[in-house]
């Protein structure tokens, strides 16, 4: 394994890392939330009374973060090495496995781990080695395989 240098950017993943962290202490702080993005959308899907504006302000600001970002720096270049078949059975396997595990990376990965949660740290080493496995067999042995 190698890093590729040029791309190798510490200090703005620390300043993102920060940022997150610091949004998540703050949305708990301030309305006594989770900051879970499941649980944002979820709660939009059968709204309570009240309850639509945050959430929508919530997911407003997720858009609004990198265009605003944008405007000070380029945007990195993303790129999918996947059909669109598979993005879509990915997205509804990642949908049923929140839904499954009562949460999703930010609420238990981000919010669950900071507040030790046992919970939390089983559901995050649970996924994280389901992506490592996954990674795994679809990087090397099916790719040796093909």
């Amino acid at each position: 394994m190698t890093i590729d240098w040029t791309h190798f950017t510490p200090w703005t993943s620390l300043a993102g890392g920060l940022m997150i962290g610091l949004a998540a202490a703050m949305f708990l702080l301030f309305n006594g939330r989770i900051a879970g993005i499941s649980g944002v959308i979820g709660g939009l899907l059968r709204p309570a009374a009240g309850d639509v504006g945050w959430r929508l302000a919530f997911l407003g600001g997720l858009v609004a973060a990198p265009l605003f970002f944008a405007l000070l720096a380029p945007l990195p270049d993303a790129r999918v090495d996947a059909d669109t078949a598979t993005l879509v059975v990915a997205g509804l396997l990642v949908g049923i496995g929140t839904r499954y595990g009562s949460g999703c990376t930010s609420g238990h990965g981000v919010c669950g781990l900071s507040r030790r949660s046992p919970r939390s740290l089983a559901a995050t080493a649970a996924f994280m080695s389901a992506g490592f496995v996954t990674v795994y067999v679809t990087r090397h042995l099916l790719a040796q395989a093909g």
